[in-house]
């Protein structure tokens, strides 16, 4: 393959999706957030747990902009697999390995659609005496809202669309980008 043909599929690949949150809007919404928890939990023992995969770009910007002391940890629960729909039923597929036993727990995810996942995932680290179990999300999408959830720190509220890009995906693919994208189609039906 010549170099002119990579950079016309880049440039199509490219050209179905549309930013919607510049990487400049991403990082003082990451910082305003990064304030407000320093602010909040300075008398706590924060416990800052990313929900994986898609918060962990999110969960890196963020722990560096709170300044506390904080542990970190990662869990995964799986809903979405690789289609763009939440079946719904969720599973844990990695748990946390700090006890959050009497501790302030933090769940950072990237983006909070049917909410099932964190109304799963409250109730979870309840259960396990927690001492609080907040919620801090990038992105708040009502568009599909099944649970009602309530979100402590909220970046961004955006009603639709599928969006991909700063940790968020499609199928595992379009984590990478440091914007924020809606896919315009994400199943290529043109």
């Amino acid at each position: 393959m010549d170099e002119n043909s990579d950079l016309f599929k880049w440039e199509e690949f490219m050209s179905d999706k549309n930013i919607v949150v510049s990487r400049e809007d991403i990082a003082r919404e990451v910082a305003r957030l990064g304030q407000e928890i320093s602010r909040d939990f300075k008398d706590g023992r924060l416990v800052v747990i990313g929900i994986l995969n898609g918060a962990f770009i999110f969960t890196a910007d963020l722990v560096r902009k709170i300044n506390l002391p904080l542990e970190i940890d990662f869990i995964r629960v799986k809903s979405y697999g690789k289609d763009s729909c939440s079946s719904g039923e969720i599973k844990l597929t990695k748990d946390v390995e700090i006890s959050v036993a009497g501790k302030d727990v933090l769940l950072v995810e990237d983006i909070i659609d049917t909410g099932c996942t964190l109304s799963f995932l409250k109730d979870f680290f309840a259960k396990r005496y927690a001492n609080s179990v907040s919620v801090c999300t990038l992105i708040d999408k009502t568009e599909r809202r099944q649970k009602v959830v309530e979100v402590d720190y909220c970046g961004l509220e955006i009603k639709e669309g599928f969006l991909v890009g700063y940790g968020l995906d499609f199928a595992e693919r379009h984590r990478q980008y440091a914007d924020i994208y809606h896919l315009i189609d994400p199943h290529g039906d043109k």
